[in-house]
């Protein structure tokens, strides 16, 4: 949720302030001045469907779920590359794309992975599970502690 969706949910009345930073920013307008909180807590809560949606396809979302990785040599990989290239009648979805570096890239070309042999290092997939937008955040900030399970 963002700063500005926070305090417009605080001064509709549809949230609470949990926690605030030591410094908090101030949201002003022309007649009042909130603080920006760090945690809300909401009154009423829409449930979701019990079936999470797919996630969107995109090329952040792709280089998050392979940890920036390129999926032929492990390397740092800044740029994505469809397996079945889409020029061969690949797809534009989960299953078909990864991350690459740039050389692998240019190498892999549209060619398909038997013709040059190569091989995947981890076989593409679907991100699963609400938390994987997440894992890229290396230190939360410390107000969440008490909020966040403990890792095992």
């Amino acid at each position: 949720m963002s700063e500005r969706r926070a305090v417009v949910l605080v001064l509709a009345g549809r949230a609470e302030p949990i926690a605030t930073p030591e410094n908090p920013v101030l949201c002003r307008s022309a007649r009042t001045q909130v603080e920006v909180p760090s945690i809300v807590r909401l009154h009423n809560v829409v449930r979701l469907p019990t079936r999470v949606r797919t996630p969107p396809l995109t090329r952040r979302a792709v280089l998050l779920r392979d940890n920036y990785r390129c999926a032929y040599c492990d390397a740092p990989g800044d740029t994505i590359d469809h397996v079945i290239p889409r020029s061969r009648g690949g797809r534009h979805e989960w299953t078909n794309v990864v991350a690459a570096c740039r050389r692998h890239n240019t190498l892999k070309s549209d060619r398909l992975l038997d013709e040059i042999g190569w091989q995947l290092r981890r076989e593409p997939r679907v991100p699963d599970g609400v938390w994987w937008r997440w894992r890229h955040l290396n230190d939360p900030d410390p107000l969440w502690e008490p909020f966040l399970p403990k890792a095992s």
